[in-house]
C-alpha cells in the first residue's frame, strides 16, 4: 500500500499527466496562435521561434517525462550534465536534418516511440530489465538514441507547416534554443522535487510508484499514437 504521506502528490502528478493528455488530443503540442504564425512567417524570426521551442517543450510532456526517468536516479551534476547532454545532442541532430532535408516520418509512429522511451526509462527504473534479463540496456546509448526520435518528434510537427526556405536554418537553431531554454527550464523544477523526495523517508515508495506512472504514462501515449496511425 501505499503510503499517505505521498498518496497525493502522486495523485497531483497522475491528474497532471491526465490533464496534458487530454491536451494532446485537442491540439496535439500546436496551439492556435503558434500555428496561425507558423503558417504565415517569412525570413528569420530568431525571438518568435526561440519562445516557441521553449514553450514546446515546457508544454511537450512526452519529452518531459522521459527526462523525469532519465535523471531520476542521478545523483551527480556531471552525471546528470552528460545524460542531458546526450538527449540533447541526438534531439538536435535529428530536429535539424529532419527539417532541412525534408525527411519525412509518421509523426503518429515516431510519437509511438517517443512513447515507449518513457516505457522503456520507467521500467529500466523498476529493475524490469534486471529481474527479466539479467542485466540493463547501455543507459547512455538508449538516452542518445531515444533522443533522435524525440528529434525525429519535434521535427514532424515543425514539418506540418512547411516552413519557407528563407531564414528557414536560423529559425531552426533559434528553435532548438528555446527548447534547451524549455528543457533547462523544466528540469530545474523536476530536479527540485525528485530532491524533495531523496530526503524523505517514504522515496522509496515514490520512486517506484512515480516509475510506474512513468510505465502507464508510457503504454497510454503508444496506444494513443497507434489508434491515430491505425484509423488515419
Amino acid at each position: 500500500m501505499i503510503n499517505n504521506q505521498i498518496r497525493k502528490p502522486l495523485l497531483v502528478l497522475g491528474l497532471f499527466l491526465i490533464s496534458f493528455l487530454s491536451f494532446e488530443l485537442m491540439a496535439h503540442g500546436v496551439d492556435e496562435s503558434t500555428r496561425v504564425f507558423l503558417q504565415s512567417n517569412t525570413g528569420v524570426q530568431f525571438i518568435p521561434f526561440m519562445y516557441i521551442g521553449a514553450k514546446h517543450m515546457i508544454t511537450g510532456y512526452d519529452h518531459l517525462l522521459f527526462l523525469v526517468g532519465v535523471i531520476f536516479f542521478l545523483y551527480k551534476s556531471r552525471d546528470i550534465l552528460l545524460y542531458v547532454s546526450m538527449f540533447t545532442l541526438g534531439h538536435s541532430l535529428t530536429l535539424l536534418l529532419g527539417v532541412m532535408f525534408d525527411l519525412q516520418v509518421n509523426a503518429y509512429l515516431i510519437d509511438a516511440i517517443i512513447g515507449l522511451s518513457v516505457v522503456y526509462k520507467g521500467f529500466d527504473n523498476l529493475g524490469g530489465f534486471k529481474r527479466t534479463l539479467g542485466y540493463s540496456p547501455n543507459a547512455k546509448a538508449a538516452v542518445l538514441i531515444f533522443g533522435l526520435f524525440h528529434g525525429f518528434g519535434l521535427a514532424t510537427k515543425l514539418q506540418e507547416f512547411q516552413l519557407p526556405e528563407d531564414g528557414l536554418f536560423t529559425n531552426l537553431i533559434a528553435f532548438n534554443l528555446g527548447v534547451e531554454i524549455g528543457q533547462f527550464a523544466a528540469l530545474m523544477f523536476i530536479l527540485l522535487a525528485i530532491s524533495f523526495w531523496r530526503r524523505h523517508h517514504t522515496f522509496k515508495q515514490f520512486s517506484t510508484a512515480t516509475n510506474t506512472l512513468l510505465v502507464s504514462a508510457g503504454f497510454m501515449l503508444i496506444g494513443f499514437q497507434l489508434t491515430g496511425y491505425f484509423v488515419n
